[in-house]
């Protein structure tokens, strides 16, 4: 076995030598051939090329694979980015897009705050509705104006609408406003077309009672109720709301003021109507300027004594 080993050995070694220098051989040959620069040799490179390289696409076929995917990879990730931001800016448009959403309502409000008809001897003061700081009122409002602004105690407060309540506490910067369905709310009123008067009370539920009616039988769900200047507390013809006939078989009033979305109101500066409390002495009607005949003067003659 140790011949046969020592005899392989002796055979390989020579073959590998000779493959070794023919390779060598081989490689030297290709690259003086490359090197040559000559017209001939420039053709026979090239119809080597044409021959061997073609035969070569099966293994270049991996390769452009490999590069393909790394391309589609790195356009995966581009689109990931891509898609990143596209959800950022979409995120910025949404908050945009809510703020103008707040602007356009806004805008909605004072424009129906300004189409709102008033008498011309009214003036008003506009102010943004605040967050309730937690008192008595289970139905009031703040207002970011105030005793700087010359809102006094009482005033009447409505919004694009109708009225909305009144003044019932008046600090330096701020003020609150009772609405009409509160408890302590109290408002005299007058139902159209009937022309009666009365008093709508609230009681915490969103349709206050209409009170104290002359004749209940005259009015009907949808009639108009306005404001009354009785008592010199409100402004007349401001409207309130309208008339409707509830489960309980009272009639209340369903408030034209939106309540849900109180962001603006507007406060009506009132001034005290001027009334007159006692007569004026009569005056007597001017006599015409011709004479009047003197009856006193004229003898009475007895009717008995001429018979």
């Amino acid at each position: 076995m140790a011949e046969d080993r020592k005899y392989d050995q002796d055979f390989i070694r020579p073959v590998r030598r000779i493959l070794i220098g023919l390779l060598a051989g081989l490689m030297l040959l290709i690259f003086i051939i490359w090197r040559i620069d000559s017209p001939r040799v420039e053709q026979f490179r090239m119809a080597v090329i044409d021959r061997v390289v073609p035969s070569f696409d099966w293994a270049m076929r991996p390769v452009a694979r490999g590069m393909a995917l790394a391309e589609n990879f790195r356009s995966y990730a581009r689109i990931v980015e891509q898609n990143q931001e596209l959800r950022r800016e979409l995120q910025q448009m949404r908050a945009w897009r809510e703020a103008a959403l707040q602007l356009e309502q806004r805008n909605a409000q004072l424009l129906d705050l300004n189409q709102v008809r008033l008498d011309p001897q009214l003036t008003h003061v506009t102010g943004v509705v605040m967050a309730d700081s937690g008192s008595p009122f289970r139905k009031s409002v703040l207002l970011n104006v105030g005793a700087r602004d010359g809102v006094h105690d009482g005033w009447a407060v409505m919004d694009g609408l109708g009225l909305a309540g009144r003044i019932a506490g008046v600090g330096q910067r701020t003020s609150r406003v009772v609405l009409l369905t509160d408890t302590a709310s109290a408002v005299p009123v007058v139902v159209q077309p009937s022309g009666q008067r009365a008093m709508l009370i609230g009681d915490n539920s969103a349709f206050p009672i209409l009170e104290f009616i002359e004749s209940p039988d005259d009015l009907r769900p949808g009639d108009r109720v306005i404001s009354s200047d009785d008592g010199g507390v409100f402004p007349a013809g401001i409207l309130v709301g309208e008339v409707v006939a509830t489960s309980d078989r009272r009639l209340r009033v369903r408030i034209s003021a939106d309540y849900g979305r109180l962001e603006f109101l507007r406060v009506l500066r009132s001034r005290p109507v001027e009334r007159i409390l006692d007569t004026g002495d009569l005056i007597a009607p001017d006599l015409p300027d011709f004479p009047l005949p003197d009856v006193l003067d004229t003898p009475i003659q007895d009717d008995a004594a001429d018979g």
